[in-house]
């Protein structure tokens, strides 16, 4: 079940969000410390994390389920969100080459029909990144925050769901090992938490990171007996009408 896209606004508005966001964010700019002409998708409600790579990437776009709901984004000037079906993301095939996946998978009903669209969208060679709950830490066990909700993964079950989706892992780091509390201690002492949590309890992080690369030499068969769908050009500011169709698959 989605969360709603008002709650996970007011989440990252809160005390606790930004320590969160920092943390996870640190941990995603780590991973992808360049993406120099890279365009970049971000699907589910991965927006508080896209400014990481604004300035230096070609593009950077997000796409926000239907059942979640959308807000414009950024706050100021043109928008650059798409609301989308979780299984039909409104871009041409190998557009992007990098897709960041934030309150996205644990939350998905459609989840393979889900990522089968990442995979149709990145570019060969191409990389996701998934941040989803941890089954074994705290913050999957309390409803108060946003990864609190869904289905939580430990890093052999992620791991699992993306080599069956055509995706293979690279790696995985971890983030939030702070307990999830409003509390100005503990929400001063973050980065202690982090570092310690991060050397001597790394099985209990609340989020798991997983960069994936697309796979480009093994289509499953039930790929090619995917049905054919109507299929949809996200508008380009600038872009002339003509570009903004509909166009049948």
């Amino acid at each position: 079940m989605w969360n709603d896209v008002v709650d996970l606004r007011d989440f990252y508005r809160s005390n606790l969000g930004p320590n969160a966001e920092s943390l996870i964010g640190q941990r995603i700019r780590q991973i992808w410390d360049n993406t120099s002409q890279q365009r970049i998708l971000g699907l589910g409600y991965a927006t508080p994390y896209l400014s990481l790579f604004e300035e230096e990437s070609e593009r950077v776009i997000a796409a926000m389920p239907a059942r979640q709901g959308v807000l414009h984004w950024p706050v100021e000037g043109t928008g650059k969100v798409t609301l989308c079906e979780e299984a039909e993301i409104p871009l041409p095939d190998v557009s992007v080459d990098r897709v960041l996946m934030v309150h996205a998978l644990e939350c998905s009903e459609q989840l393979r029909p889900m990522l089968r669209e990442v995979w149709r969208v990145l570019a060969d060679g191409g990389r996701l990144i998934a941040v989803v709950p941890n089954r074994r830490g705290i913050w999957a066990r309390m409803d108060r925050t946003p990864f609190g909700h869904g289905y939580p993964y430990t890093p052999a079950q992620l791991n699992r769901l993306l080599r069956d989706t055509l995706f293979t892992p690279i790696q995985t780091e971890r983030a939030l090992y702070m307990p999830p509390s409003q509390s100005r201690v503990m929400l001063a002492s973050s980065r202690a938490w982090e570092e310690v949590g991060s050397r001597l309890f790394p099985t209990f992080s609340g989020v798991l990171i997983v960069e994936a690369g697309k796979q480009i030499y093994a289509a499953s068969a039930d790929s090619a007996k995917a049905p054919r769908r109507r299929r949809y050009t996200a508008p380009v500011p600038g872009a002339h009408r003509s570009n903004q169709e509909t166009t049948p698959g």
